[in-house]
């Protein structure tokens, strides 16, 4: 069963694929914190931007492949949805990377369909971008201080009409703002469940 959790920087999403991971006894699949275009980004964003998100895409690929020779469990912190309808296209949009690397980038993110399965299930971790800041701040990563508070804005507004209006699989959504799932464990208890529950489903079918 192959699980992704979805959300803006500082939601949480590796916290709650370590935690899932553990109860589940999946396979992880996390996000590349190697990237070594990752420092450069955040100091010019303009300049790095295409180099930064190819990165990540290949990396995304990379992981389609052990997700479809995977048995068992399998959860994915962020998709390659996000990397190129919400990072990519939200640096396309502020002028941040140019319409040809978009252009190339984006036909590159079109031959992933063959290698990515859809999600069974999507949980995606909403935010406020007070709450984020406050994340990212706890959490301390050199590179991350200097986020642009629009920046995030531009994203979480991205992040809410790709779940709310674009996505059609199926989502759980989890209020960050007020289920924090760190000082609260039964709301992991409840994400269990529902999980547990959605294969009980379809071993009926």
């Amino acid at each position: 069963m192959y699980i992704a959790i979805s959300g803006n920087i500082g939601s949480g999403k590796t916290s709650l694929t370590d935690l899932l991971t553990e109860r589940l006894g999946a396979t992880a699949l996390y996000e590349e914190t190697g990237n070594p275009y990752i420092a450069d980004f955040y100091e010019d964003m303009k300049r790095w931007s295409f180099n930064f998100q190819i990165y990540f895409l290949g990396c995304r690929m990379k992981q389609g492949m052990t997700i479809r020779n995977t048995p068992g469990y399998i959860i994915q912190d962020r998709t390659i949805y996000e990397d190129a309808l919400i990072f990519a296209a939200n640096l396309h949009e502020m002028g941040l990377m140019s319409s040809r690397d978009f252009d190339t980038y984006m036909k590159i993110f079109e031959l992933s369909g063959n290698l990515i399965p859809t999600p069974d299930l999507l949980i995606y971790l909403r935010a406020s971008v007070p709450t984020l800041v406050s994340q990212i701040l706890k959490r301390g990563r050199c590179y991350e201080m200097g986020i642009d508070i629009d920046y995030l804005e531009r994203l979480n507004n991205k992040y809410n009409d790709w779940i709310d209006n674009r996505y059609a699989g199926r989502v759980l959504t989890i209020d960050i703002d007020n289920e924090d799932f760190i000082l609260n464990p039964s709301i992991v208890d409840e994400i269990v469940d529902k999980i547990k529950g959605l294969e009980i489903s379809a071993e009926k079918r």
